[in-house]
């Protein structure tokens, strides 16, 4: 039969290098690596630790078979949970000089068989999938007169993708909900199974179906038809299962009849990283595998390659004091690097102090050499960015906020695409190199090597672009003689295997994005009680998630780790938080916070904790100031304005100038807060204008004697007379 998804698919890759012997595969294994890749007859269960060469473990157990005439490349389906993920499986698998392995995710290889096969059993097409869920929610919750912000939204649809997964029908949701532990805030199960039932409406309504329906087609596929059984089990003989810990019923179903009576599979999986329950990962699979498989083989991979001893003995510490179904399996790394760097624990007074903390230890570890690309900073949920957006931007310092959203799939890198490829067709090329070519290629889409002065969107699409500028700038380093054609056949290349590139910024994301990725330097921040555990995390398996989700983040750093606090949200806030209850057993005894010396981290000296910021007064009441706003310009939202009200309007216009110029939002220029303070202060000189909150470093240097112009008596004076 033919392969039902390999053809147009990136399973078709260019002729491989000159293959290994099957010898040389195993030569590149550590003992236990090599005892899971010889393990080719029969169930095999791969307990594979953060950093312990999981991927490799696999990768060169396919080669070994393919190579060695046990397996034919084409019998072999390997799936995963990332797209990136499976495009670095297959990259992986050309190198060892296989290719015809069909590495997908689940949802790929499922609509790939979908598409194949529904027409000959159903005689129609197979639906579309809807291009926006969140819209269909949204007329789902407006028919069933729900209010739904778009965070509600999110989280309605977050909810009705956890039941599909789970084989919940929406009149059994209120039941299967409340068994379950599922709490959605704002929203009872009642609210919440009308708008699943009227999502469902609209969408067979529309003749579509959803990622989750691809799953449930593809499993009604095999279930209802048995010839499509018959063949697929006939093309796959071999099968393996990477981040086993994260499958949802749905899928485990599918790979039972992918399976069918027999039991070549391979799964790779460790419970102490189960994060995903709320989206309807269930790490029993992976638990229960030896009962179901009795004859299974099984391998522990804990030599870990990524981490220094130091982030190691954090990690397994954290792990020591879990409890619950996931802690059975519980592995115990042993690091393989040198020492590094201790570990550095870190109490502030507020949130405005440690992110400002944080942006300086950045500084610091870029200062000494460390990328930026190479330095990621953690946290619990997305609300927390904001914080630490400001403190680097403040300082100069580049970032970019990981999303959900995969990067290839954005409009504005779409667009950066379809206009190099068509500069490569028409030729166009300036003669002054690559970088050149691909800046004025970005230049068409308004795109600038510096960044913009504020956040959100415009920030989000500006790091976009800059990660394909500095992928050029890579390549030209690499490659003196590359051309644009080069270039976009390695962006075709990264595109078909989902490898994104990275910008040359400081990474932020939450401790769920950042699963599956490592960096040089890691703060993890926000770790108080309330927020790693989060607050509705009541039940003991929901705190132990919790307890897992610290320890993704903790491995995630492979030489310098800091781990911070606050106290208090705000500046003169009571200091109520206390650390996670997760640190009790890594912190280091006698203080809460230990030097960062070298490690450029965010510690004090001496074991001393983090000094207080002195509480901002209201220049007029003296009362403390707890908003942001407030503490810009200095004084109470109720007590009288102090600053000119002409020379504010006069900012503003200059403002607007400048952000229909650079065409961005007036706010990213400065904030009203920002110009009410500089009113306030009428600033002569840089320095002044320097310690007003909202002027940073690189807004200095850009609007600085602007600024100082439009408060300088004579320019007012000149710019209120225009004939003068």
């Amino acid at each position: 039969m033919t392969d039902v998804l390999a053809a147009g698919s990136p399973g078709t890759a260019p002729a491989p290098p000159q293959a290994p012997t099957p010898d040389e595969v195993l030569a590149a294994l550590d003992p236990e690596q090599r005892a899971a890749a010889t393990s080719l007859d029969g169930p095999l269960c791969i307990l594979a630790g953060a950093g312990t060469g999981k991927t490799r473990a696999i990768t060169h157990r396919i080669a070994y078979a393919v190579l060695s005439g046990r397996w034919q490349a084409q019998t072999v389906l390997a799936v995963t949970f990332t797209t990136r993920a499976a495009g670095e499986m297959r990259t992986r698998l050309r190198e060892l000089g296989v290719t015809g392995v069909q590495a997908r995710t689940f949802h790929s290889a499922a609509l790939r068989q979908a598409r194949y096969f529904w027409p000959q059993v159903y005689h129609s097409e197979l639906p579309p999938i809807v291009s926006s869920k969140l819209r269909f929610v949204a007329e789902a919750a407006a028919r069933c007169r729900v209010p739904a912000d778009l965070a509600g939204r999110r989280d309605l649809a977050g909810e009705i993708e956890w039941a599909k997964v789970s084989n919940v029908r929406p009149d059994d949701y209120p039941t299967l909900a409340a068994k379950a532990g599922r709490q959605l805030a704002g929203y009872d199960a009642a609210t919440v199974s009308h708008v699943f039932a009227a999502y469902e409406e609209i969408r067979r309504d529309r003749g579509q179906i959803d990622l989750e329906d691809v799953l449930l087609c593809a499993v009604a596929l095999l279930a209802d038809a048995p010839k499509v059984a018959a063949a697929i089990r006939s093309q796959y003989r071999h099968f393996v299962v990477d981040e086993y810990q994260d499958v949802s019923p749905v899928q485990q179903t599918l790979l039972d009849l992918w399976l069918g009576d027999r039991s070549d599979v391979c799964v790779v999986g460790d419970a102490s990283q189960t994060i995903y329950s709320f989206a309807g990962a269930s790490p029993s699979y992976l638990l229960d595998f030896t009962r179901r498989h009795q004859d299974a083989t099984v391998v522990r991979l804990e030599r870990d390659y990524r981490s220094t001893p130091q982030v190691v003995k954090v990690a397994n510490g954290l792990l020591a004091g879990a409890r619950g179904e996931a802690s059975r399996h519980r592995l115990t790394l042993r690091a393989q690097r040198p020492d590094g760097p201790p570990p550095v624990f870190t109490e502030y007074a507020d949130e405005v102090e440690e992110a400002d903390a944080v942006a300086r230890a950045v500084q610091r570890l870029a200062s000494r050499g460390t990328p930026l690309r190479e330095i990621a900073v953690l946290f619990r949920v997305n609300a927390q960015s904001e914080a630490f957006e400001q403190a680097l931007a403040e300082r100069g310092v580049r970032y970019l906020v990981r999303g959900a959203e995969r990067f290839f799939d954005r409009p504005e890198v779409r667009e950066a695409i379809v206009l190099l490829r068509g500069s490569v067709r028409a030729a166009e090329t300036s003669g002054a190199g690559l970088v050149a070519d691909v800046h004025a290629v970005l230049a068409a889409t308004g795109w600038t090597p510096e960044p913009p002065t504020g956040s959100g969107a415009v920030r989000e699409r500006w790091e976009s672009l800059v990660a394909l500028a500095s992928l050029a700038a890579d390549l030209a380093k690499e490659r003196p003689d590359a051309d644009l054609a080069t270039f976009v056949a390695l962006v075709e290349e990264r595109v078909a295997a989902q490898h994104a590139p990275a910008a040359d910024g400081v990474t932020l994301a939450t401790l769920h994005a950042a699963k599956g990725l490592e960096w040089d330097a890691v703060f993890l921040t926000g770790i108080h009680e309330g927020t790693v555990p989060i607050t509705y995390a009541e039940t003991p398996d929901q705190v132990e998630e919790e307890r897992r989700l610290l320890y993704v983040g903790v491995t995630r750093a492979r030489e310098h780790l800091s781990i911070s606090w606050s106290r208090s949200r705000t500046p003169g806030g009571r200091g109520r938080r206390s650390p996670s209850r997760f640190l009790s057993a890594v912190r280091p005894k006698g203080g809460a916070a230990s030097d960062a010396g070298s490690a450029g981290t965010a510690g004090e000296r001496g074991g001393r904790k983090a000094t207080t910021r002195s509480v901002a007064r209201c220049r007029s009441c003296g009362q403390p100031l707890h908003d942001a706003s407030e503490r810009k310009v200095g004084r109470c939202a109720e007590c009288p304005a102090t600053y000119d009200e002409a020379m504010f309007e006069r900012l503003r216009g200059w403002r607007l100038e400048q952000a229909q110029e650079q065409r961005v939002p007036a706010y990213c220029v400065f904030t009203d807060a920002t110009l009410i303070a500089i009113a306030e202060a009428r600033p002569s000189a840089q320095s002044e204008l320097a310690v007003i909150p909202g002027v940073g470093a690189t807004k200095l240097a850009r609007y600085a004697d602007a600024v100082l112009a439009i408060c300088g008596g004579d320019a007012l004076d000149e710019a209120a007379d225009p004939d003068s």
